[in-house]
């Protein structure tokens, strides 16, 4: 954007379609000055096609004269771990418990949405798989070669 000079930089995650001008959502962009009901309404417009609740990571670039322009990223691994696996939590001890187990096939999948993210795109698929699965057993989920090896 030529000639608008960068106030601040806002990071939130926020539930898709569930932007409200309340906290955290409300007072972060009151704090910078910008447009709170302008933004809830474009972020709930451009997340109407995801399942509401889902988590959608959102940086927003809040600039001198009051305007903002917003990125967003896709769910964060965890997420899909967690529903992969059909868990509301992951273990309590990771390491010492399994809290449950998604397939290579899921991690394969996670991998092919994260790789769309800016952060991701010049990694290659082997490594970004090779994130999951260490997210994965930090969270107590056990990935196994095929779902049927799931005890």
């Amino acid at each position: 954007m030529a000639g608008k000079q960068l106030a601040t930089k806002i990071k939130l995650v926020i539930g898709a379609g569930q932007a409200k001008p309340a906290p955290p959502v409300g007072p972060a962009l009151g704090q910078a000055g910008l447009n709170i009901m302008g933004f809830c309404k474009e972020f709930n417009a451009k997340t109407a096609d995801v399942q509401d609740g889902t988590p959608i990571p959102v940086s927003i670039n809040a600039y001198t004269d009051r305007s903002f322009d917003f990125t967003m990223r896709s769910p964060p691994v965890t997420y899909f771990l967690k529903r992969a696996a059909g868990l509301a939590k992951g273990a309590h001890k990771p390491g010492h418990e399994v809290a449950g187990y998604v397939s290579l096939k899921h991690v394969h999948a996670i991998a092919e949405v994260k790789r769309q993210d800016p952060g991701l795109r010049h990694l290659p698929l082997r490594s970004i798989c090779s994130q999951i699965v260490a997210t994965a057993k930090s969270m107590g989920i056990e990935v196994v070669p095929r779902p049927e090896d799931a005890p």
